[in-house]
């Protein structure tokens, strides 16, 4: 590997033996090639500010509606290339579904009811997006905009499991290691014994045999063949007492509940969710908030290009251009045009605004389905999951209508801390946004004590809760898509005239920012190749 004709040599031979897409990984993993993930991010090749010079053109006007991550990043990527861009945002900060909450913000909700956030000085809740894989593109932009990351701690052994309806463990809050343990050991003593006494011998030779009934023993910690293969439980479950010094060997906690109620608990439909190909660790979060990415971008796109508390009221199309009729931040209507405009805003937001694009760009913009999600932060005058329970960042998942409790991966050993006291979509998100802000504290409190006993309530200094769908101009955490062959999803995907669409909805992406910065590139992209080819 010493010298070209050798690298050479080794690469024609693994491209006979494997074919090209092994030698094509094999070239990657020795950075002769792209990854995949790499591959994504150079396929974007953004406008440069020298196409427009050299191509004579003057800088083309484009107005950008919606100062979330797919129009800051619209924005910011033409921007750089010479575009004149002007973004109207209707809310009075930037982000969209990015949203930071920290003490003294305020919310009006779509039912008229008003929340101040009195989080203490440090503390926060990221009431939309909170976690960053390390495969999307939103951290190549974390990179280049000097956003500063850390980890988030999305799964952790030490946080609970809790189902009310487990059969015999109904009510009980388990550790997750403790879980994954009789889980994993349960379904491996029954796959080893239906493998040792030939049950799969139409699948496996006798060396196949071995081999699985090696993995077994070992994944899920279970006795030999002459023990049948038995699972008893292990230090894997955790301790009630921790090993020590001296003669403290510590107490493994056991025994395991049987397996008929490991299964009843269904304990082992959390674990997928480990194995998500965007949920799997190592997961981040920026330094401070995840609305530094939209500020971040905001700063970059330049504060004098970017008009906010400005709602749109009209969009139409002309023969050479665009015009966006809007209503600025005094209530006075104005009229802006442009040679093109990408439209950003959630869809079933766009679906309300009047237009002359068509009565079939109106009919899929009301084609996919809102989403009903809510979240809400709790702050507590002390850090009780870490001083008591060893909970370190993770969630709880649980089948309570909170659905889930995340545990702060952020300001470890701090006097306070702020918890997710539910993060949940669906009916549990529409019952949640029916209530008052005041009513949903005392019902997910009460729903965490369950788990975590009174200190979850005795220990609460502030809260803030969102509804998504009841907030005013996002109207929804994200959509879902009835079908993406219908026509709909391929329709909104062109431009209609001279408006574009770009969002995380018009991607394979949805809910996740990584989304809208790739359907914003797809569209910036676009965009300048017929500006280039005109």
């Amino acid at each position: 590997m010493k010298t070209g004709g050798t690298r050479r040599d080794f690469l024609k031979a693994v491209g006979v033996a494997g074919g090209a897409g092994v030698l094509y990984e094999t070239m990657g993993a020795l950075g002769l090639a792209p990854t995949p993930a790499q591959a994504a991010v150079q396929d974007f090749a953004p406008p440069r500010a020298a196409d427009l010079k050299v191509s004579g053109r003057g800088a083309p006007k484009v107005l950008v509606l919606g100062a979330g991550i797919a129009g800051l990043t619209t924005a910011y990527e033409l921007g750089k290339a010479g575009y004149a861009c002007r973004v109207l945002e209707a809310k009075g900060r930037p982000g969209g579904r990015n949203w930071t909450v920290r003490g003294g913000t305020e919310l009006r909700d779509l039912d008229g009811q008003v929340q101040r956030a009195s989080f203490s000085k440090g503390e926060y809740m990221n009431a939309g997006p909170a976690r960053i894989a390390q495969s999307m593109v939103t951290l190549d932009y974390c990179r280049e905009l000097g956003v500063a990351l850390e980890p988030f701690v999305n799964q952790n052994a030490d946080a609970y499991i809790h189902h009310d309806n487990a059969g015999a463990l109904s009510g009980k809050s388990t550790r997750w290691r403790t879980a994954k343990a009789d889980v994993y050991g349960y379904v491996s003593e029954l796959l080893a014994k239906a493998t040792d006494r030939g049950a799969l011998d139409a699948e496996l030779s006798s060396q196949d045999k071995e081999r699985v009934l090696a993995f077994l023993r070992d994944f899920g910690a279970i006795g030999g063949k002459d023990q049948n293969f038995a699972y008893t439980g292990t230090s894997r479950r955790g301790y009630t007492v921790e090993p020590g010094a001296g003669d403290e060997a510590g107490a493994v906690l056991g025994p395991p509940p049987s397996m008929t109620d490991v299964f009843a608990s269904l304990y082992g439909r959390r674990f997928s969710f480990e194995f998500g190909y965007d949920q799997a660790m190592m997961m981040l979060q920026p330094v401070g908030g995840m609305d530094r990415i939209a500020y971040a971008l905001a700063e970059a796109v330049g504060s004098e290009r970017i008009s906010y508390r400005c709602e749109v009221k009209r969009i139409t199309d002309l023969a050479e251009g665009v015009e966006v009729t809007y209503t600025d931040a005094g209530g006075r209507e104005r009229v802006e045009r442009a040679d093109y405009c990408v439209a950003t805003l959630q869809p079933m937001v766009l679906a309300k605004i009047p237009h002359n694009l068509g009565a079939d760009v109106k009919a899929a913009l009301t084609y996919p389905v809102a989403s009903p999600v809510g979240k809400m932060g709790l702050e507590y005058t002390s850090r009780w999951w870490e001083e008591r329970d060893r909970i370190y960042g993770g969630i709880t998942p649980t089948d309570l209508d909170v659905a889930q409790i995340w545990y702060p991966s952020y300001g470890f050993h701090s006097k306070r801390g702020t918890l997710i006291g539910y993060y949940h979509f669906g009916a549990n998100a529409t019952a949640y946004g029916q209530l008052t802000p005041a009513q949903r504290v005392e019902r997910a409190v009460a729903a965490g004590v369950k788990i975590h006993g009174e200190v979850y309530r005795s220990k609460l200094a502030s809260t803030f809760s969102v509804a998504w769908h009841r907030t005013p101009h996002i109207e929804g955490g994200w959509v879902s898509w009835p079908s993406r062959t219908s026509g709909e999803y391929a329709l909104l995907n062109k431009p209609a005239g001279h408006v574009y669409f770009a969002g995380d909805w018009l991607s394979y992406f949805i809910a996740w920012q990584s989304g809208a910065f790739d359907s914003a590139r797809k569209v910036v992209t676009e965009l300048h190749e017929r500006v280039m080819a005109a």
